[in-house]
């Protein structure tokens, strides 16, 4: 089956990196949109907002955070079940990090170059504006995985969560993309004893219907 999980610094090529892989796999990208997708399928609150919003925002709604915290872990779950996957951001790595066959992946670059790539990419030519724009993508990624996993991105990468970094500073994100395909490989050859792998996963049947519905296709890898 086996799935990858991306993690990435805004501006890093995570995501570059993720749809190359995806190609070169053949697997199933998944992002933002498409578990947003899910989400819609069973008119939960739009996952776009839950991105935005602050853990502030949620704390006066409880209820509905448990429900959308919840769901979300239950659609990545279901999403990994499904198989030959590669998933970019939505702290994935949180959920998935205890599976044998799941590849989590950090991929990051020195804020001056984020810097750099920010203001080639978004045509911002005053340098205070971009740094601003960087930091509130940055502190806008630390709220949400603290808010739905009560982890700190930078305190997981420190914990060694991954089993893979990969600073796009230095490794040109082509190279980083023929690691990643190698390391699966290798991934997938490894025997496996008494760790839970992604075949093992429960999911209903309802929500498995919805993210094959969702991905177009109905073969579970």
């Amino acid at each position: 089956m086996a799935v990858i999980t991306i993690s990435r610094e805004i501006y890093s090529e995570g995501r570059y990196i993720g749809e190359k892989v995806a190609e070169a796999l053949a697997y199933h990208l998944v992002d933002k949109g498409t578990i947003e997708k899910v989400f819609v399928e069973h008119s939960i609150v739009e996952f776009g907002e839950v991105w935005k919003s602050s853990p502030g925002f949620w704390a006066r709604f409880d209820d509905m955070r448990t429900t959308t915290i919840r769901f979300l872990k239950q659609v990545i779950l279901a999403l990994a079940h499904h198989g030959e996957m590669v998933i970019v951001g939505r702290g994935a790595f949180a959920v998935l990090g205890d599976f044998a066959d799941v590849l989590n992946v950090r991929v990051q670059a020195p804020f001056p170059i984020r810097l750099r790539r920010a203001m080639e990419k978004e045509g911002i030519t005053e340098l205070d504006r971009a740094e601003a724009l960087l930091r509130e993508r940055d502190r806008m990624r630390d709220a949400f995985v603290k808010s739905f996993y009560d982890i700190r991105w930078e305190d997981a990468a420190a914990a060694r969560t991954f089993d893979l970094v990969i600073d796009t500073g230095k490794v040109p994100p082509d190279l980083a993309v023929t690691w990643m395909v190698e390391a699966l490989k290798v991934l997938k050859e490894r025997e496996v004893h008494d760790e839970p792998t992604t075949g093992t996963i429960e999911i209903g049947a309802d929500l498995a219907s919805t993210v094959s519905k969702v991905l177009g296709c109905h073969v579970t890898h």
